[in-house]
């Protein structure tokens, strides 16, 4: 069993810090943020990512799990402390350590003995190197001479199946220059390293890109899809047969083939920018993610400009909007597609009625600015009554299996726009509705 402390509890570092309790180690998670701390001693999450509330239960019960604000005594008494702390972009694109940097001056002002440092926020490369700095010369301050390692140990978790992803990974990657600390580290993934998962030795370096490349590759994917979609509109081609029949190359593979109103989240976004940023500062310009960036902003005006192609831009026009988190199963608001389309439209004189499963209290927030103008509902169907048309922004499951003749009827015009393409235009016109998918 390893001590550990896990530094920031958002979704990577609450997840991260839950599934190692859940794997037998004593895990002490810090956050600065006091009256979040109460609320997880509580039991109270104040994320929405299935399963995790169970796990954080059990591991508090079983005294595995435990939570403070008190960052100085939790160096004190671990071994491994994780850095799990925003990172988030600037204006200019590139990554905002400042937290990281805080963090890693408090660990070195604290530390009594050797510690494994490792880096789980997402980071540019040269991170390790940098934190490394700021700890030794934080320790030669203090007079003190103790050993430290650092590790570069990115995550791949997808939002509302992050526990699923920690459990279950890909692969392990561990960037370290000390075998000792891969060694550990290696120790707290037992439970994986025995389960067979791939574990993957590399310098810090190369971990922290391995992070970046694998987001930016993802985000290209689906921007490529949402371009061949926009093409497909064109020449009367269909993009759902077009992605089915490139997935089953398995050169190519299924996975992030699916057209919409381009990528959000807390990471995609994020990393794209900083990867482009990190290419200008080393004189690499990195053509294909910065033409991925302003393709994925244009995806969502291009829905924008869909809706007001069939309404126009008549004062008093009503949407329902279905779905306002990025994706499913989370109540994340972050780089959300919904922000951009709802603002847009809300400046071409639209009011809106909204329905999301998880995610209401976080579109308040975001939306704050136009909240005047979007009627939060109940339910999928209270939000179409009386609307000028519905647009699906979030495939929710329960949005797979509408009771179209209900729609139809409560909506004043039969206009459906599914940016998620959930349903088919044939299926959706056989109901009479006005459809408008992406891509087909």
């Amino acid at each position: 069993m390893n001590k550990i402390a896990v530094i920031g509890t958002g979704y990577v570092g609450l997840v991260t810090g839950s599934c190692l309790s859940d794997f037998g180690h004593s895990v002490t998670c810090v956050d600065s943020d006091a009256s979040k701390i109460d609320s997880l001693a509580r039991g109270v999450i104040p994320i929405y990512e299935p399963g995790l509330d169970a796990i954080v239960e059990r591991n508090v019960y079983y005294k595995r799990l435990s939570f403070t604000t008190d960052i100085n005594n939790a160096v004190l008494d671990n071994d491994v402390i994780f850095i799990a702390v925003g990172t988030p972009q600037n204006e200019d694109g590139s990554a905002n350590l400042s937290y990281v940097k805080d963090v890693a001056a408090t660990i070195a002002g604290h530390m009594n003995g050797y510690k494994v440092i490792v880096n789980k926020s997402t980071v540019p490369v040269g991170t390790g190197k940098l934190v490394k700095e700021i700890i030794s010369n934080e320790l030669k301050n203090r007079g003190c001479n103790y050993e430290f390692d650092i590790v570069s140990n990115p995550e791949f978790l997808r939002e509302g199946s992050a526990v699923y992803d920690f459990t279950h990974p890909d692969r392990v990657v561990i960037g370290s220059e000390s075998e000792k600390a891969r060694q550990i580290m290696k120790n707290v993934y037992r439970v994986l390293y025995i389960n067979e998962a791939p574990f993957i030795d590399v310098s810090i370096e190369t971990a922290e890109m391995i992070k970046y490349a694998s987001n930016a590759f993802l985000a290209l994917k689906i921007t490529y899809i949402n371009e061949i979609a926009n093409l497909c509109e064109k020449v009367g081609a269909d993009v759902l047969d077009v992605a089915k029949a490139m997935g089953r190359d398995g050169r190519i593979g299924s996975k992030f083939l699916h057209p919409g109103p381009g990528y959000g989240g807390s990471c995609f976004p994020k990393d794209t920018c900083a990867l482009a940023d990190l290419g200008k500062k080393n004189g690499v310009r990195l053509s294909l993610i910065e033409a991925t960036i302003e393709a994925n902003n244009n995806q969502k005006l291009l829905m924008v400009n869909k809706i007001i192609s069939k309404l126009g831009c008549n004062q008093g026009n009503k949407l329902a909007v279905l779905g306002l988190s990025f994706k499913p199963n989370t109540d994340d608001m972050r780089e959300a597609p919904s922000v951009v389309i709802i603002n847009e439209l809300f400046k071409r004189g639209f009011t809106f009625k909204a329905y999301d499963p998880v995610a209401m209290s976080s579109a308040k927030a975001a939306l704050e600015n136009i909240n005047d103008s979007i009627e939060y509902c109940a339910s999928e169907y209270e939000a179409v009554d009386g609307c000028d048309g519905v647009v699906v922004l979030t495939e929710w499951n329960q949005f797979r299996s509408l009771d179209l003749n209900k729609i139809k009827s409560l909506l004043k015009q039969p206009n459906f726009f599914d940016f998620r393409n959930i349903y088919k235009r044939g299926y959706m016109e056989q109901y009479g509705f006005n459809y408008e998918g992406v891509g087909q």
